[in-house]
Parts: C-alpha cells; sequence; structure tokens
C-alpha cells in the first residue's frame, strides 16, 4: 500500500497533489525549468475530519477527497511521497473550489 494512502491529515487540514506546469509547448518546443510557471492548482487527495470550535462541535471541511482546487502562490507545508510532492494546507487557506460546469 502507498504512504499516501496511509496518511490522514488531522483537523482542518488537506492533502493536495499539486499540478504539474507544462514541460514542452503545444508545437513540442521544450522548455527550461525558468520559464516554466508554478500551477496554483490540484487535487485534494485526503481530508482530515475538521476543525472543532470552542465548544467541541465539528465544523466540517468544504471540499471532498477528488475535488480541483485553487492553492495559495504560498503557504502550507511540502511532502513528499513515494517521488511525488504534496501539499499540506488548512481549509481557510484554499481560494476557491473548481466546479464542473452542467449541461441545461
Amino acid at each position: 500500500m502507498s504512504a499516501v494512502k496511509q496518511f490522514l491529515p488531522l483537523f482542518d487540514r488537506i492533502l493536495v497533489s499539486r499540478a504539474v506546469a507544462a514541460k514542452t509547448t503545444k508545437g513540442g518546443i521544450m522548455l527550461p525549468e525558468s520559464s516554466q510557471k508554478k500551477i496554483n492548482e490540484g487535487v485534494v487527495v485526503a481530508c482530515g475530519p475538521g476543525a472543532t470550535d470552542s465548544e467541541g462541535e465539528v465544523i466540517p471541511i468544504s471540499v471532498a477527497t477528488g475535488d480541483r482546487v485553487l492553492l495559495p502562490e504560498y503557504g502550507g507545508t511540502k511532502l513528499t511521497f513515494d517521488d511525488e510532492e504534496y501539499v499540506l494546507i488548512r481549509d481557510s487557506e484554499i481560494l476557491g473550489k473548481f466546479v464542473k460546469a452542467t449541461s441545461s
């Protein structure tokens, strides 16, 4: 079993797999690392149960496993599992969630 599947964030923390920047253009030109942009988007891999308020009630997390989220440029704790990089971030630090468009 992989280490990421065995990892469970505590409280209101969320484990996010950051999207990888494109290494080539659509035309096939290789981009050097210095010109690759840092992607502020990722997929939620694991969620904690939520934070507790002053009365001991659990405040649920606003995202679920599999959601695509917008991350701040800086912040979070970088973790590496099985040679893949992840970010451990609080629920309140997530800037937004991408929702799938519904066809009408």
